[in-house]
């Protein structure tokens, strides 16, 4: 199956995916701003692979100037559901429906890597004004958490992965390095209701392929296992947000 294929899952799980993907925290922000070296407030930002409109929702408001660009129309339907007054196009990373010259930050929240970086590279700074930004990120289970890392070696088992955990960072490497990326990594906690926790796992990309009947035992036994971890049915996540930002 290809990216494009794979990314496309999610239209039929927008609502889920709305529901139970982790949003990120605000010193994620701060970290845009200061990499980035203007203020939020105001700039001109275009969201690409905006899903659900997570990212989009915490640069709206900061004061951001937003325009969302989202190639899957399920999600972009649950996109104007939650966001209604901000803008909205079809289109992905590497054929961007926006002018040139008329972002101040591009941004992809969770949706790089969907992108062919010799694509989406040339087209991220034919968007951006001279000066302007391109900023990456994602979240990722902590790995230095024992229980997040027994689970991510069972989920990695689960989708036929042969190699360890993969370092982040290695996302940004389709980044050239003329750019002059600055990255940093910021770490910060969830605590949600055991179920809302499962319903995240099921809103992968490689859960949503396999589907349910390849996946309905799996989660059964993540479901015992961490009750035994969780008693009082509260889950807490772990998460660390990998950030990359190139002033162009």
């Amino acid at each position: 199956m290809t990216n494009i294929a794979q990314a496309r899952s999610f239209d039929g799980a927008a609502a889920a995916y709305a529901a139970n993907r982790p949003s990120y925290p605000p010193a994620l922000l701060d970290a845009v701003e200061e990499l980035s070296g203007r203020p939020l407030k105001g700039a001109r930002v275009a969201d690409i692979g905006a899903g659900t409109g997570l990212a989009t929702a915490l640069l709206h408001a900061r004061g951001a100037d937003v325009i969302a660009v989202e190639p899957g129309p399920g999600m972009a339907s649950q996109f104007r559901l939650g966001l209604p007054r901000v803008p909205l196009v079809l289109g992905d990373g590497n054929d961007l429906p926006l002018a040139t010259g008329s972002g101040d930050l591009v941004t992809y929240a969770q949706a790089w890597h969907w992108t062919d970086p010799g694509k989406s590279v040339p087209e991220a700074l034919r968007v951006l004004r001279p000066g302007g930004a391109l900023a990456l990120w994602w979240n990722d289970s902590d790995s230095t958490v024992p229980w997040m890392a027994d689970q991510e070696g069972r989920l990695r088992r689960l989708c036929g992965a042969q190699q360890a955990t993969p370092d982040p960072t290695a996302r940004f490497r389709g980044l050239p390095h003329q750019l002059g990326a600055v990255t940093r990594q910021l770490s910060w906690t969830r605590t949600v209701p055991l179920d809302a926790h499962l319903a995240n796992l099921a809103s992968y990309s490689d859960f949503l392929v396999l589907g349910e009947a390849g996946t309905g035992a799996f989660l059964a036994a993540e479901r015992d296992l961490l009750n035994g971890v969780f008693p009082d049915g509260r889950v807490e996540e772990s998460c660390v947000v990998s950030l990359a930002v190139a002033v162009c």
